[in-house]
């Protein structure tokens, strides 16, 4: 048997040699479906042939006479990979293996799926007894040996599913509506379900008026029966156990009518499972992974079904906001999979440089996203100013204007404005900036003649749409000289992590207090939660359920983190690796593909 294997292998490998270099190695770990085709004909005369262009690319597969499976397999050891198989188009009688089948698996590997790219038999009476199941039986077993072997390939068992293109949309809407079709001895009573299919310009009906005659003749003849094209229009046998689709169709498609889609949509609904279409305005057919217009947009839109049907886990990757030196040159970031490693981006040089202010600075930069789904950035712009910077951005790299907000200027004494922050409150979506400021002849018990007699309490306002602001009131007064707050959602409140100021006695750590609404009132502070040592500039985030907050050490000029046990706080600075000479900052959570653009810059 495995020499079998080895050869069928081998004699892939030298098919498709030539023909798709790009796809090459992938093709060659192909492997065959079947140890015995089910219903097979020999005929040596019918031998599996490329399709090829005027310049001699394949654009697909034509008499296929053994199917086989090509692996698109996720590189990480969770087990919980969720997977589908692709079934490519052709009108059932030509395989698109490389645009409907290649190209979309290395996509689902961007996003985290494991592909399977189906090269099954197109139906054919030379090598066939039935050439109506054929291409059934083969999609059957695609979905049986995915489960099979999910221990052996990281697969979760229950998110198996399937996508097909065109006649390949066909195909797996038959998959998905006769699932239970006994058309082969299976080995074993593994499922043959998927758990969810993705169609996308399918042929779904066989009916007249609506089905792609192409398709239609070839599995099931010129002269099929009422009763079998009944029972191969798949949107009249949608039931309750039918797996929850996305579906994708262009309106002008003059090949696959849309009501290929809106019908089995429709059935669908009446039968209440799960479903979402997209229609749009143009595209044709066979568009693929798009190339011009609306239909371009589909994949963001399949990827985002998928996480909301909680079949591919929403990955994000952590964005760190900082400053160097004096905050003279501007925006910088460094990035990071797991909190712990961080690399900084383009080079360590800046994303955007200071344009207002007395002295024109980007120090402690704050960036959030917002409900608006922009990023909005506060900054401190001098050490003397009344207020502070202010820009939005939809990707980071773009930016709005810079403002100027003179969030203190009627407060009378204000000596300075120091690192703001944003918090979006999301229930009533408002955003909360605040800061930290000295005002002379405030809070004389507290005054010291250190540090040029800054005496901070912590001021902010509320906007909706950073155009209007509240009027800039007291957010908290913990008894001691306090700055650089941070605070964040956690449970049914929020969480504030802020810096003692105090110089003597000495304090210069970090603490933590908490309120049930976002605008107060605050808890009294905590006892310090870092060690012995000057600690400024916390931010924070959640990494595995725990806290870990990140700070610089400034008089021993580096950063640190500590990380919330069940014991209290650890320290884990010699964890955790940081750009040379990053200063104050903000971290976040952002989507792989926003950092992926800020690579490109």
């Amino acid at each position: 048997m495995t020499n079998r294997i080895n050869k069928r292998i081998l004699f892939g490998t030298v098919l498709f040699f030539g023909f798709s270099i790009n796809g090459f190695s992938q093709e060659s770990a192909a492997f065959p479906l079947w140890d015995q085709i089910p219903g097979a004909i020999k005929n040596d005369a019918y031998k599996e042939e490329p399709r090829l262009d005027a310049q001699g690319n394949r654009t697909g597969i034509r008499k296929v006479t053994e199917p086989t499976l090509m692996p698109f397999l996720v590189k990480n050891d969770s087990g919980k990979n969720a997977a589908v198989v692709i079934c490519p188009g052709g009108g059932y009688t030509v395989l698109s293996i490389d645009k409907e089948g290649i190209n979309i698996a290395k996509w689902f590997n961007s996003i985290g799926v494991s592909a399977f790219v189906l090269k099954y038999r197109l139906p054919s009476d030379d090598i066939m007894t039935d050439k109506t199941v054929a291409p059934l039986q083969d999609a059957q077993e695609a979905i049986r040996t995915l489960r099979r072997n999910a221990v052996k390939w990281n697969l979760d068992i229950s998110k198996i599913g399937i996508m097909g293109f065109s006649a390949g949309g066909h195909l797996a809407s038959t998959a998905s509506t006769h699932y239970l079709d006994k058309i082969y001895d299976s080995k074993d009573d593994i499922s043959a379900r998927p758990d969810f299919s993705m169609l996308i310009y399918p042929v779904i009906s066989m009916e007249d008026g609506i089905t792609h005659n192409g398709s239609k003749e070839s599995l099931l003849g010129k002269n099929a029966s009422a009763d079998l094209i009944a029972k191969y229009s798949n949107e009249k046998v949608v039931n309750e156990n039918t797996p929850p689709a996305f579906l994708v169709h262009a309106t002008d498609d003059h090949a696959v009518p849309v009501e290929n889609s809106i019908n089995y949509y429709l059935a669908l609904k009446k039968n209440k499972v799960p479903a979402e279409m997209h229609l749009y305005q143009n595209g044709g057919h066979g568009f693929g992974l798009g190339t011009k217009g609306t239909q371009t947009y589909w994949p963001a839109a399949c990827k985002n079904w998928l996480i909301a049907n909680k079949i591919l886990e929403e990955k994000q990757t952590y964005l760190f906001s900082y400053f160097k030196g004096n905050g003279e040159d501007g925006l910088h970031f460094a990035s990071s999979t797991d909190g712990y490693e961080w690399q900084t981006l383009k080079n360590d040089t800046y994303f955007l440089t200071p344009e207002v202010g007395k002295d024109k600075l980007m120090r402690d930069p704050c960036v959030i996203k917002g409900g608006d789904g922009l990023f909005h950035m506060v900054w401190t712009v001098s050490w003397t100013d009344k207020g502070i910077g202010y820009a939005s951005s939809k990707d980071l790299i773009h930016w709005s204007k810079q403002e100027f907000l003179p969030v203190m200027e009627y407060e009378t004494g204000t000596r300075n404005t120091w690192a703001p922050e944003i918090t979006f409150d999301e229930k009533s979506t408002t955003y909360m900036i605040y800061w930290a400021s000295t005002i002379e002849g405030k809070f004389l018990e507290t005054k010291s003649e250190e540090e040029k007699g800054y005496n901070h309490r912590i001021y902010y306002t509320t906007t909706k749409d950073f155009k209007k602001f509240s009027k800039t009131k007291l957010l908290y007064e913990p008894g001691f000289n306090v700055i650089d707050a941070t605070i964040l959602k956690q449970d049914k409140g929020y969480v504030m992590f802020l810096k003692d100021e105090t110089k003597v006695p000495v304090q210069k750590n970090l603490k933590v207090a908490y309120s049930d609404k976002l605008t107060g009132p605050y808890s009294k502070a905590s006892t310090p939660i870092t060690g012995n040592y000057w600690a400024e500039g916390p931010t924070a985030i959640k990494i595995d359920g725990n806290w870990v907050v990140y700070f610089d050490k400034y008089t021993s000029k580096k950063y640190g983190a500590i990380k919330q046990t069940e014991t209290g706080w650890e320290d884990i600075s010699d964890k955790v690796s940081f750009p040379q000479g990053m200063r104050h900052g903000t971290v976040i959570k952002v989507d792989p593909e926003i950092i992926a653009n800020l690579k490109k810059e």
